[in-house]
């Protein structure tokens, strides 16, 4: 796994959202700072709690001029069944075939209970008005997800 660091260009994606309508992350750049965060599995614990962290806090993120876009391999229908179940507040995209997971460096070799597998790594990076990779938080738990970006946005420490 060949994870982006701070620098990188992102990757240019046109991904399908939680209603299937395509995001092109070019309309985003120029405008604010985006927080994309890749996660594993839509409606497992861990991947609520983070999300519902998020969602919590979204006016602050607003107020730091962050917008939110969660990715991982769910399909739009479980993505809108997530979104709507959660009332989240933020774009969620569809990455099939883990193209985008690939290329931001976050699919690879994964151990859960004894087995190895491939799948999405849970990383988070910002990304700046110019499209250029700003940090990337690798080392955190979901529960405490939000704060160690807010705090990172606030303070510059990660």
């Amino acid at each position: 796994m060949a994870l982006l660091q701070p620098g990188a260009t992102v990757p240019q994606f046109n991904l399908p959202d939680q209603n299937g309508v395509l995001i092109n992350i070019d309309s985003y750049i120029g405008r604010k700072k985006i927080l994309i965060y890749f996660y594993p599995k839509a409606m497992t614990p861990g991947c609520t709690v983070q999300a519902c962290k998020l969602r919590d806090n979204m006016d602050t993120f607003r107020k730091l001029g962050i917008e939110i876009i969660g990715i991982s391999n769910d399909k739009s229908e479980k993505l809108l069944k997530f979104s709507e179940q959660e009332m989240l507040n933020f774009i969620l995209l569809y990455d099939e075939n883990y193209q985008i997971s690939k290329k931001f460096g976050v699919w690879g070799e994964k151990r859960f209970m004894g087995k190895t597998y491939n799948g999405i790594h849970r990383v988070s990076f910002i990304i700046d008005q110019t499209g250029t990779i700003e940090q990337v938080f690798k080392y955190f738990k979901p529960v405490d997800h939000d704060q160690i970006v807010l705090r990172y946005l606030t303070d510059g420490h990660y």
